[in-house]
């Protein structure tokens, strides 16, 4: 044991994006924001003793640990200064409906309501220009609307929101690390006007991203010339996967490919970089071998790898270089570069390289869950090779027999490749996504199949051929076959989504469990030896790890909306508004939703437009007056009789017999965001979700 202990010396550089990681994710979980200085002091004087050990002090695991805090420091100094180069205005709360007239810069992902437009913004009424955000992003009901467009739309603008509940998803510090300052929705017809050009930049990304907007419409006709109005879903999900587009998506497909574990088809990420890149490499390195006179002459293995840089670079840029698609461009680049420098293309080496790199230009990632899953089935992946037996064959063996022979060991290593990259994802799917698809690694084995073999390698056909002006021969070639593929892998994401007992949902575990999942699966994946299996049931803490009892009910974060816990349902108090956080919270704490929503609020309670009243008898007897305005006095009195807990948005006193109820204003929905509301033996105990944001920049809007 202690040999294998002290074997570890040699693989301590892969603990270094791990120790970087842990210093950015200590920088994002501050509740208050650090000066500069400080940390800047911290990683210097770490880093010059970090030198110092290594040249002085002789005891190796001495020189291993004072390395990897400093650095920790240095991750938790990258964070700190990423956070200060993107900082940008941000929409004053409360902000209302003003003019805004700019330039649509992307199409993002679209709502329930219409076409998301993310726009650069010249004019923004009732802001100076040192007031103006970097970015907007607005919904627009009509559509139709390109990158590249100047518009003037009239819209009812906010600054991007905070958690939906506490220690829930927080859009509002992503979107700080995107440029993004303010969200809204389009309230009149859009405008197409006149604008001054703007910057090289803007134009430069606005050319890039119409290039792929007109793409993916070439693409989607296509495909409809080639399969036909019955497409079985397969036009959104190729042009998803070619462009990232997802507005060809219909939202029963996406459902599918959701809940059968299928969900990172709608990504473009690793598997769809790796299919791109890997088909390019291994066609250019044919093309080599199969000429005498060049193969003699150059590395037709060099020549690929540097052909499979080209395609990540153009594949890249055909995605929008999402954060998704840049960490998958990052780890195929390094795997390529490895193979230039005569090195191992695919190790825990060449991966650690690639999360280092990632992380040093995005530290915000380390906290996001596609960072988390990728890096983790990919380590595990690794991993798995590394103690993966490799059996000698026979040589000599007629074909009949060696070919069942090489089938077999082929169908067990994708088994297992499918089996471990599941079971390393599972837990952030289960922290993060409330859902384990039961057949996910059936539905993995089979649809991963065909996208890597059938359509990544059609469809990148496609993009070529439409580039050279062969789209008539593309229709009937690589664009039928890239059809077909989509239309197989939407089918096996609705059967194995319908197929009964297709998922099985958790409650999202208390966050130590997940850091301590995160912490068995590194283990699991970069310790050498016996050892290693010590972070199994570590990795194991998330499924493992007791549920505490759910709240008896959630209040927005401005006191609007409520729901409240009825027999293991929510149940909503305004039906059909706020539907995706109230789904949102509801997922998380593993309550089911009612099938009709009104007829699961008749008979509990009694609302209009201004109030609700729960019926007499009710647990929890929650009251609420949703308008800023003062109540009546009898109003007021009449919902304050056997209420628990009453919701006032407006001021004023109470009556007496309120005295005993817990009541909430609007100040202190202005003050804590969303809450929930515990029962406990000494009554209700309320819990806010802006005291677990602390105050960080990306939180100074929603704290006003």
């Amino acid at each position: 044991m202690i040999e294998e202990v002290q074997a570890q010396a040699d693989r301590a550089s892969l603990w270094t994006p791990v120790a970087f990681g842990a210093g950015a994710a200590v920088y994002l979980g501050l509740k208050r924001e650090p000066p500069l200085w400080p940390l800047a002091l911290a990683a210097v004087c770490l880093a010059v003793l970090a030198l110092a050990a290594r040249r002085w002090v002789h005891h190796r695991g001495v020189v291993i640990a004072v390395s990897l805090m400093a650095v920790v420091s240095a991750g938790l100094l990258a964070g700190k200064l990423h956070s200060d180069a993107v900082a940008a205005p941000i929409i004053p709360p409360h902000f209302g409906v003003v003019p805004i007239e700019g330039w649509v810069m992307d199409v993002a992902n679209p709502s329930a309501t219409g076409q998301r437009l993310v726009i650069a913004p010249v004019r923004i009424g009732g802001l100076s220009p040192d007031q103006i955000p970097f970015r907007v992003r607005i919904v627009c009901p009509q559509g139709g609307y390109g990158p590249g467009t100047p518009i003037r739309v009239v819209a009812l603008l906010d600054p991007p929101p905070g958690p939906a509940a506490p220690r829930a998803y927080d859009f509002a510090r992503d979107a700080w690390f995107q440029g993004l300052g303010g969200v809204g929705l389009a309230m009149k017809p859009v405008e197409v006007i006149d604008l001054e050009p703007p910057p090289w930049r803007l134009r430069l990304a606005m050319a890039l991203n119409a290039a792929r907007w007109s793409l993916a419409e070439r693409l989607a006709d296509d495909l409809r010339q080639a399969l036909g109005d019955d497409d079985g879903g397969a036009v959104g999900l190729a042009v998803t996967v070619a462009t990232s587009h997802e507005d060809w998506l219909d939202p029963q497909s996406r459902d599918d490919l959701r809940y059968s574990g299928l969900a990172h088809m709608l990504a473009i990420a690793g598997l769809h970089m790796a299919a791109v890149s890997g088909f390019v490499f291994f066609a250019v390195r044919l093309g080599v071998a199969a000429w005498p006179w060049l193969a003699l002459r150059v590395s037709g293995k060099k020549i690929a790898a540097a052909a499979g840089l080209v395609a990540v670079a153009i594949y890249l840029v055909l995605s929008g270089a999402h954060p998704p698609a840049r960490r998958a461009a990052i780890t195929a680049s390094v795997a390529f570069i490895a193979i230039l420098c005569g090195r191992r293309a695919v190790s825990l080496h060449s991966l650690s390289i690639a999360a280092l790199i990632i992380l040093a230009l995005q530290p915000e990632v380390v906290v996001q869950p596609g960072f988390e899953m990728s890096f983790c089935a990919t380590a595990a992946l690794v991993a798995l090779a590394e103690i993966w037996p490799h059996a000698k064959r026979s040589v000599g063996l007629p074909w009949y027999l060696a070919a069942p022979q090489r089938m077999k060991d082929w169908l067990v290593a994708m088994f297992m490749v499918s089996l471990v990259a599941g079971a390393a994802t599972s837990p952030f799917a289960i922290q993060h996504f409330n859902r384990i698809a039961n057949y996910g690694l059936f539905a993995n084995l089979t649809a991963d199949l065909i996208a890597s073999l059938v359509l990544m390698p059609a469809l990148a056909l496609s993009v070529l051929a439409d580039a050279l002006g062969l789209g008539a021969l593309a229709v009937h070639g690589p664009v039928l076959v890239a059809g077909w593929a989509a239309r197989s892998i939407v089918w096996l994401g609705h059967v194995f989504a319908t197929a009964p007992g297709a998922a099985k949902t958790y409650p999202s575990a208390p966050d130590p469990a997940l850091l301590i999942s995160y912490v068995g699966l590194v283990f699991l994946c970069l310790w050498k030896g016996r050892l290693r299996w010590l972070g199994l049931p570590l990795a194991a803490a998330v499924a493992l790890w007791p549920r505490p009892a759910p709240p008896v009910a959630w209040v927005a974060s401005d006191g609007a909306d409520a729901a409240v816990v009825s027999a293991g349902q929510e149940i909503a108090l305004k039906p059909g508004k706020r539907s995706y956080a109230i789904d949102l919270w509801a997922q998380r704490w593993g309550l089911t939703e009612p099938d009709d929503p009104t007829a699961a609020l008749a008979g509990k309670f009694q609302c209009d437009r201004q109030s609700c009243a729960p019926a007499p008898g009710l647990k929890p007897a929650l009251a609420a007056w949703w308008s800023t305005r003062a109540p009546k006095p009898e109003r007021l009195d009449a919902l304050c009789r056997g209420a628990e807990i009453l919701i006032l948005r407006s001021g004023g006193d109470v009556p007496p017999n309120c005295s005993s109820a817990l009541v909430l204003r609007g100040s202190d929905f202005a003050r804590g965001g969303a809450a929930e509301i515990l029962s406990t033996p000494r009554g209700y105990r309320v819990v806010w979700s802006q005291p677990f944001r602390g105050v960080r920049p990306w939180t100074a809007a929603s704290a006003d």
